[in-house]
């Protein structure tokens, strides 16, 4: 694929997998179309941090994905989509689930419609790990059982199956890639990587829910070339494909080791306004990424113990953008 003739949409560009991939489509020379949810600010999001020079090349579509003529108006003339936009926090849609329908499922359809109709070349739609549930077999591949524990991951899986129908049913040219746990700089506090990094650099408490469930922490530039590789790839229309390191770290051993490298003395604490439903915690997540290697030719580049260190001094030079003292959720 030849970027550099390229126009490309970008939904949820605002956030930190959005404003990442923004970056770097826009490096790759392409005509970026930013999607950001609509404020009375005219506030960004993340996208925001970028280097002035990146943002003038952007054109910011400031809308509400859950409209559909705002979408549509939003793909007009798009060649490449990345459909990222979505409610992501658990803890929220314990609080919110209608919501989650709403911008997930509905704002899923009003995408590939969209794109269907506007005769879009290539749609990469954005799922997450949270849709397989606690592992049934590690590590997890893209053939493994969805389980619905929490209603996030409902919306998801709905919005996944809405997206995959469209290529069943219109042979739109969808691909869905499934990224494990992302981590990185300009993350949002309300995962667990910056939750744990922000406390230990400014407490003596690191206070947690549950410490024994597994994550498989992939590094932003990993997950971003994954969004990329996706899209070059003729083999990934119709396809689910996971990408994700392949290594597991308890939150436990995880919060210990971000502890180790601040330098700092901080504990451990329970925090039991932070524990998910007993029935709605996924105790283990293990990306198994050989049909990413296979198929796309995509593989992860950087260790947790590689990028972690820059990850959290990153944090430290930019603590005055986040809440310190109270539980994102």
């Amino acid at each position: 694929m030849n970027w550099q003739d390229k126009k490309v949409l970008i939904t949820g560009a605002g956030g930190f997998i959005g404003s990442h991939l923004t970056e770097e489509v826009v490096k790759l020379g392409s005509d970026v179309r930013a999607f950001v949810h609509y404020n009375s600010r005219n506030d960004w999001g993340l996208v925001e941090l970028l280097p002035q020079e990146k943002k003038e090349k952007i054109e910011i579509f400031a809308g509400d994905i859950q409209n559909i003529f705002e979408v549509k108006r939003a793909v007009k003339g798009i060649d490449v989509v990345f459909h990222l936009a979505a409610l992501i926090g658990i803890p929220y849609s314990y609080c919110a689930p209608e919501s989650y329908v709403n911008t997930n499922i509905k704002g899923t359809l009003n995408v590939v419609q969209a794109c269907l109709d506007e005769g879009v070349e290539k749609v990469i739609h954005t799922s997450t790990s949270e849709v397989y549930g606690t592992a049934q077999y590690i590590p997890i591949d893209e053939k493994h059982p969805l389980l619905a524990q929490s209603p996030y991951s409902a919306s998801k899986i709905g919005a996944d199956m809405i997206a995959e129908s469209f290529y069943f049913s219109f042979d739109l040219p969808v691909a869905i890639i499934r990224p494990f746990n992302t981590y990185g700089p300009r993350q949002s506090a309300r995962a667990v990587v910056p939750a744990i990094i922000i406390q230990a650099l400014v407490r003596d408490e690191v206070k947690l829910g549950s410490l024994t469930p597994v994550r498989d922490l992939t590094y932003i530039k990993d997950t971003v070339n994954g969004f990329i590789k996706i899209a070059e790839s003729t083999a990934s229309v119709g396809e689910v494909i996971n990408t994700g390191y392949g290594k597991g770290i308890t939150i436990g051993e995880l919060a210990e080791k971000i502890i180790k490298i601040t330098g700092k003395d901080a504990k451990i604490v329970y925090d039991e306004e932070r524990i998910r439903p007993d029935k709605s915690e996924v105790i283990k997540l293990i990306c198994d990424n050989s049909k990413a290697r296979r198929l796309i030719g995509w593989e992860p580049k950087y260790s947790l113990d590689e990028k972690l260190k820059e990850t959290i001094n990153w944090f430290s030079d930019h603590l005055e953008l986040y809440k310190k003292d109270i539980y994102n959720i």
